[in-house]
């Protein structure tokens, strides 16, 4: 128990980002979610979305973070 309080803390921290992030969804910009590279496949009653340019958008972004934290 004596290392606990930083899993704590980035947990803290990763539910309040998740918290934001739900709240602040509908207002971001209309292109986020529809970056060139995002896939959309449509087929009579079926479609299928996969936004492959934006997790790497946001992988590139959250990993740049942690890079700073770790310093």
């Amino acid at each position: 128990m004596h290392n606990f309080g930083k899993p704590l803390i980035i947990l803290g921290l990763f539910l309040v980002a998740a918290g934001l992030a739900i709240t602040f969804a509908p207002k971001l910009p209309t292109w986020f979610g529809r970056l060139p590279g995002d896939f959309t496949f449509k087929r009579g009653n079926f479609s299928f979305y996969f936004p492959l340019a934006t997790c790497l958008l946001l992988s590139a972004v959250l990993s740049f973070i942690m890079w700073l934290f770790r310093k």
